[in-house]
């Protein structure tokens, strides 16, 4: 076999070589290429929007919903922070409504930069109410209901106790505001078995009585706002 055909051959044998391994590197190009693309293509999620984790309150469920709350959520003591001190309140077990309300309002944060709304020196200090725009959207987010008056339980309204006030709307059977209370800071006997007796401070009556002594308009509401800046549950 003359040389010049030894050649030949050897230079087809070097391109079937490169044929081969430029198909295998396209190949991998291509997987690879693929395999990018599978990484990076989104795939189809359900996405799973959370549901609030408790309802929007109203006169027809709110009852019950605090009674199953109340079950679950046995915390009696809160501490209120204000711009003149703190306060310290036990919560009732007995009204058990009211206490399973006032705790999970204080979960929800509703009370933090509410204010004392209403004062009258030596008589209560009134507070839940804000003219805050942001607390106001908390409580159209949380629902709109009253809680029922529970006041045989042999409670009255000696100084130093935390109670409820009746809703302004017309409100024969004196419903209770759920997002509102005021401290007595005298005995006043006159209200007993209007309004629901649920606590009474256990440290801290010094503080109402220093709110009680600030300036007010002609409607009780201090001249400069005494803001509650936050409630917490102490256990």
């Amino acid at each position: 076999m003359s040389m010049r055909i030894l050649v030949i051959l050897f230079c087809v044998f070097l391109m079937n070589c490169e044929d081969k391994q430029s198909q295998k590197n396209s190949t991998e190009s291509t997987t690879d290429s693929l395999m990018i693309r599978e990484a990076t293509q989104p795939k189809d999620t359900v996405i799973d929007i959370p549901k609030p984790e408790y309802p929007y309150l109203t006169k027809d469920n709110a009852m019950e919903f605090f009674l199953q709350y109340e079950k679950a959520h046995k915390e009696n003591k809160v501490r209120l922070y204000t711009d003149f001190g703190n306060i310290d309140i036990l919560l009732f077990n007995e009204t058990k409504f009211h206490r399973a309300n006032f705790i999970y309002l204080t979960k929800q944060g509703y009370f933090d930069n509410t204010q004392f709304y209403r004062v009258i020196e030596n008589y209560i200090v009134q507070a839940g109410s804000t003219d805050d725009r942001k607390v106001m959207r908390k409580r159209s987010k949380i629902g709109r209901y009253l809680l029922p008056t529970d006041t045989k339980r042999g409670f009255k309204h000696d100084r130093g106790v935390i109670s409820m006030p009746s809703s302004d709307i017309d409100n024969p059977h004196k419903l209770a505001s759920p997002y509102e209370f005021f401290i007595t800071l005298r005995d006043v006997y006159q209200l007993d078995g209007d309004y629901t007796i649920f606590g009474k401070v256990i440290s801290g009556i010094e503080v109402c009585d220093r709110i009680a002594k600030v300036e007010t308009d002609d409607g009780d509401w201090p001249l400069q706002n005494v803001y509650i800046k936050k409630v917490e549950i102490l256990n």
